[in-house]
Parts: C-alpha cells; sequence; structure tokens
C-alpha cells in the first residue's frame, strides 16, 4: 500500500552504513516541488554523514519506480519564474547527487518517464527488473527534457538520448537501457534483484570511505558547470511550460 500524501512520503533508515531513501507519491510516485526538496536534502544530510556509506534510492511500491514531474503541479504553472522554480526541483536534486561524497545506488523495480530517468542518471550504479522499462515523453507535451539531458548523456551518450527523447512514446525495456550504460544489472524479479543489492551495497560498505569518494569524483569530473547549466535549462524549460502549444497540449491530456 503506497502513500496517500499529496506532498508525497519520504522514508531514510542507516543500518550498518548503508542508507536507504525511499520517496513515494499516490501519483505513480511522481514528483511535487516539495519531496524533490525533501529527496535533494535527504541527499545533502547523508553526505555529511560520517556513518553512512553507500545511499540505495528507491521509490515506493511494486509499480512504476517514477512518472516523472507532478502533471498536476505543471498544469499550475502561471509564470515563468514558477516554472523555473519547479523545474529547479530537478536540477538542484540531481546536483545533490553529482555532489554527494557517497556511493549511491539505484534500484528500479518498474517503469520511469521523463524527469525520473535524471534521478536514475545521476545514480553511480542502478539496479533494475525486467519491468523497468524507460520513457522521455517530454516532447508530447511541448516541452523537452533539458535539465536532466546532461546526466542521461553523461551515461548513455548522444546518440541514444536522441532515440530516446525523438520517440517519445516508445517505451524502451530494462535490456536496452542495460545495454546503453543506464542500468548496470537487470534481474527478472523484484526479490532476485533485492537479494543481490543487498549483498552488493553491503561489500561496497566495508571500503574505505576515502577511497570511495576520492574515486566518485573521478567518476564525476567535468560535470562543475552543471551548477549553473541545469538552472539555466530550467528556466527555459519553464518558459516552454508556458508556451501556447504547451497549454493546449496540456489541456488536452487533463480531459
Amino acid at each position: 500500500m503506497g502513500t496517500t500524501r499529496t506532498n508525497g512520503s519520504l522514508y531514510t533508515n542507516i543500518v550498518n552504513g548503508i542508507a536507504t531513501v525511499e520517496f513515494g507519491h499516490p501519483a505513480s510516485n511522481s514528483f511535487v516541488l516539495e519531496l524533490l526538496e525533501r529527496v535533494t536534502s535527504a541527499i545533502d544530510q547523508l553526505s555529511l554523514n560520517p556513518e553512512v556509506t553507500v545511499i540505495i534510492l528507491k521509490s515506493e511500491g511494486d509499480g512504476t519506480f517514477c512518472a516523472g514531474a507532478s502533471f498536476d503541479q505543471l498544469t499550475q504553472v502561471s509564470t515563468i519564474a514558477e516554472g523555473q522554480v519547479f523545474f529547479s526541483g530537478f536540477a538542484h536534486l540531481i546536483n545533490a547527487m553529482r555532489c554527494c561524497k557517497k556511493v549511491i545506488v539505484g534500484r528500479i523495480q518498474g517503469k520511469t518517464v521523463g524527469g525520473g530517468l535524471g534521478i536514475i542518471s545521476a545514480c553511480d550504479y542502478v539496479f533494475a527488473t525486467e519491468a523497468a522499462a524507460i520513457r522521455l515523453s517530454e516532447l508530447t507535451i511541448g516541452i523537452a527534457p533539458l535539465v536532466i539531458a546532461p546526466a542521461v548523456q553523461r551515461k548513455i551518450g548522444v546518440a541514444a538520448l536522441s532515440e530516446l527523447s525523438l520517440a517519445p512514446t516508445e517505451w524502451k525495456n530494462a535490456y536496452w537501457a542495460q545495454e546503453k550504460g543506464l542500468f548496470s544489472k537487470v534481474f527478472n524479479t523484484i526479490a532476485s534483484m533485492d537479494k543481490e543489492l543487498q549483498i552488493f551495497t553491503e561489500n561496497l560498505a566495508k571500503y574505505n570511505p576515502e577511497a570511495l569518494q576520492e574515486w566518485r569524483k573521478v567518476l564525476w569530473e567535468g560535470t562543475s558547470n552543471w551548477e549553473s547549466l541545469l538552472i539555466n535549462r530550467a528556466e527555459i524549460t519553464g518558459r516552454l511550460a508556458l508556451s501556447e502549444h504547451t497549454k493546449t497540449t496540456l489541456k488536452k491530456f487533463k480531459k
């Protein structure tokens, strides 16, 4: 049974150096701004926590991993400033994950759309099930995946990003995502994934935290410009969200 809270839910649990961050929202684990801000804050705090070596990022339930940006909140955006603030929520979370001092492992149990793909891409290692199909649907509503593109491109490259984004109604399966480098391992059941995830993170938690931190810096080299880049992209996305084309499309979707 998932959360019924309209602002979503967030639970953090720390056991033997492994912090599990679990977010949830009744609308297919989509992100309202408040939930994005809470996950960002949790990542920032865990980054500085000496008792934590590894972070597992997961979502509630056995269905959708993340449906991206909250559709209801998107339709309520009425000014460019509001749009920039909303889409900056994804920018801040991706940047928090990028700057985190701990290794972040993603646990993906089901489908992911739009902004959720940016969150997966900002993980260092990703476990997924066969049900974890992905889609970048932004163009269908009149915006583009501008904010998350640097994170996705860093993982899968420009060619795969182009293929994914220009066919916004097409689902790509988990094995496509693994072949392109987004998923590290794919399992046929949630139970088998969780078993391997536990072994993997328990091993990681035994390693020298300083070595992991220094190595993570190397893995994220060349991304320091994201601090400003993603915010600029959020401003453009906010403007696109207010275009006549997008407003008309969103009204159709709402109906």
